[in-house]
C-alpha cells in the first residue's frame, strides 16, 4: 500500500511527483498507449512501436519528475502566470497615486 497524502495543507504527493505533475504524468501515458494503438492500427511494425513508446515514456517520466523537483507544487503556475505580467507601466501623470478612495 503506498501513503499518498502525507499530512494537512500539504500539497499530495506520490513516489516523489508533486501536485499537478502526477496528473501530467498520468495524462502523458495515456497519450502515448493511444499514439501505440494508432502506430499498431496502422500498421508500424510492433518492435518499432514498443521501441519507439518506450523512449518516449522515458522521455515523459524524466521531464515530469525534472520539473516536479525544479518548480515544485505550484512553482510551473508562477511561472506561466508571469508571461502576463506587463514588462513595465508608464504614467503621464502621478495623479493616480494621489487620489484618495
Amino acid at each position: 500500500m503506498y501513503r499518498i497524502n502525507k499530512g494537512i495543507n500539504r500539497p499530495i504527493e506520490f513516489k516523489g511527483l508533486k501536485a499537478q505533475y502526477i496528473g501530467y504524468l498520468g495524462g502523458g501515458l495515456v497519450l502515448l498507449l493511444i499514439l501505440f494503438a494508432v502506430l499498431y492500427l496502422i500498421g508500424t511494425p510492433v518492435l518499432l512501436c514498443v521501441l519507439l513508446i518506450a523512449g518516449a515514456g522515458s522521455a515523459l517520466f524524466y521531464q515530469v519528475f525534472a520539473m516536479s523537483h525544479r518548480y515544485g507544487a505550484h512553482g510551473l503556475m508562477k511561472r506561466n502566470a508571469k508571461r502576463y505580467l506587463p514588462k513595465y507601466l508608464k504614467f503621464k501623470t502621478r495623479k493616480i497615486f494621489y487620489e484618495k478612495r
